[in-house]
């Protein structure tokens, strides 16, 4: 039941119910497009038809179906099939407010994840001024399978259509349109990165926020030959039609097995990994998102891109025992490293103090994943006329033993006493980190920060968050691990 300080916005589509916070306003599960099934499974998304009277927008909205493995996130998972929608977070419900507004997009790996999470509350970005909107997209082979003959990349589709909402909508709850960040970690970074990247989004955002962003190159053919695959394990035709017929748990089931055929070398696996992502299809992603930076596209915009130290960290049970005894040299060369830069890498390795085959193992993972992709970045964007602001997250776990994937979001979110935290950061994370990566991550959005030197090829420097006594430094050659691994 609604109480009575409850607030209700009048937006272009209708009225929406809302919950009163303390500080803000909260808006749960609007929805930005039809739900996708049936006639529209497959296809681009539809936006949402206007409603009368007054929406409940007072819980999460219905979550895509997803892998159903352990993640280090807390993840919500509510039943429906109106999945495409948007929450809003914000401190003033006033057209006249005109605040900045920063767009989320969650991880997961594409096939993963949810918008429902506890830790993408926008409480504190609303105590910094901030209006806060979630997104949800669709997942796996439902929004990144390249079926032959229909339109692909729909996850992608997604975000712009979400995107193109913000603009249309957010007034109404008192955001700027002109003033719109994007953020995302994980797979999320690289959504962020596509969409800085894709010619058809520049007009819909100032700024970018990319934290351990994961952004293969999958051309058409390769996505679609998966597709083929997917069918003949499902049994029907490599169609649209074919494959809408099959329900979507079926298609879950078998959808990783299709994209990671048996005998893929360990190699393959690291380079194309996640193995669904946005596909360059030379029409929305008309060309890799490293060579559109590189060609000026996003060039206007604001970009923050970081990574942290140790992103993976494998599961010793996950681990064949035969690891244990195996050199070092020969865990690279399974992963496609040779010959000069084999040995360049593992020499930068141990300088770091990476020892140890699992080690190793994670490491190269790490690097090749996520921290790679940052200098790419950053030297794509520089050949294109703009700036970076590259970082590294390196504070230490104490339960994971590293600066692992995903700790760095309790502090970006400023959520450290949100009860599954501990599990990931001990008892007593440092709250002077999370007002630094917080109010960076503010400073941003508002248009005032962070106060961070820009990438160049001289110095390399990157700003240290966790790393030392200070919470935020400043290193030359940040990423200098890595060199062996850049070409």
């Amino acid at each position: 039941m609604a109480e009575q300080d409850d607030p209700i916005v009048t937006t272009p589509s209708g009225r929406v119910l809302g919950v009163h916070r303390e500080g803000h306003d909260a808006f749960l599960g609007i929805p930005f497009a039809e739900p996708p099934v049936g006639p529209l499974r497959f296809l681009p998304p539809v936006p949402a038809r206007p409603w009368d009277g007054v929406r409940p927008a007072t819980r999460p909205g219905p979550t895509p179906l997803r892998e159903a493995t352990p993640g280090l996130v807390p993840e919500l998972a509510v039943p429906g099939d109106d999945v495409l929608t948007v929450s809003v977070y914000t401190p003033a419900v006033d057209p006249a407010a005109r605040l900045p507004v920063m767009v989320w997009i969650h991880g997961g790996g594409y096939i993963g994840g949810s918008p429902a999470s506890p830790w993408y509350d926008g409480a504190a970005f609303a105590r910094g001024g901030v209006v806060t909107v979630v997104i949800s997209y669709r997942l796996g082979f439902d929004g990144f399978g390249a079926i032959p003959g229909a339109p692909a990349n729909r996850g992608v589709r997604d975000w712009l259509l979400a995107l193109e909402w913000v603009q249309e909508h957010i007034t109404a709850f008192g955001g700027d349109p002109g003033r719109v960040t994007l953020a995302g970690q994980s797979a999320g970074g690289g959504a962020v990165l596509t969409l800085l990247g894709m010619p058809a989004a520049q007009s819909l955002f100032r700024a970018v926020w990319a934290s351990s962003p994961a952004l293969p190159v999958r051309d058409l053919a390769e996505a679609e030959d998966a597709a083929v695959r997917l069918a003949e394990r499902l049994g029907v035709a490599a169609t649209r039609d074919g494959l809408a017929s099959v329900p979507e748990h079926r298609v879950l089931a078998e959808q990783m097995a299709a994209a990671r055929p048996h005998g893929t070398p360990l190699s393959a696996l690291i380079e194309r990994s996640p193995s669904y992502s946005p596909v360059v299809d030379g029409d929305l992603v008309p060309e890799p998102t490293l060579d559109a930076l590189s060609h000026g596209v996003g060039s206007q915009a604001t970009l923050v891109i970081g990574s942290n130290d140790n992103e993976i960290v494998l599961p010793a049970e996950s681990l064949p025992s035969w690891l244990h005894f195996v050199p070092s040299g020969l865990v690279l060369r399974a992963t496609g490293l040779h010959g000069h830069e084999l040995r360049a890498y593992r020499d930068a390795q141990r300088q770091s103090g990476v020892e140890g085959a699992e080690a190793v193992l994670d490491q190269d993972v790490t690097d090749r994943v996520f921290r790679r992709l940052v200098v790419g970045v950053a030297r794509a964007r520089l050949a294109g006329g703009a700036s970076t602001r590259a970082y590294r997250f390196a504070w230490k776990s104490p339960t994971k033993g590293g600066a692992i994937h995903c700790l760095d979001l309790p502090f970006f979110w400023d959520v450290l006493d949100e009860g599954h935290v501990p599990a990931l950061t001990g008892d007593a994370p440092p709250r002077e980190l999370a007002s630094a990566l917080h109010g960076a991550a503010l400073a941003l959005v508002r248009g005032d920060g962070p106060d961070w030197p820009a990438w160049d090829e001289q110095h390399r420097r990157v700003a240290l968050i966790g790393g030392s006594t200070d919470p935020v430094g400043v290193v030359d050659d940040g990423y200098a691990e890595i060199a062996p691994l850049l070409g």
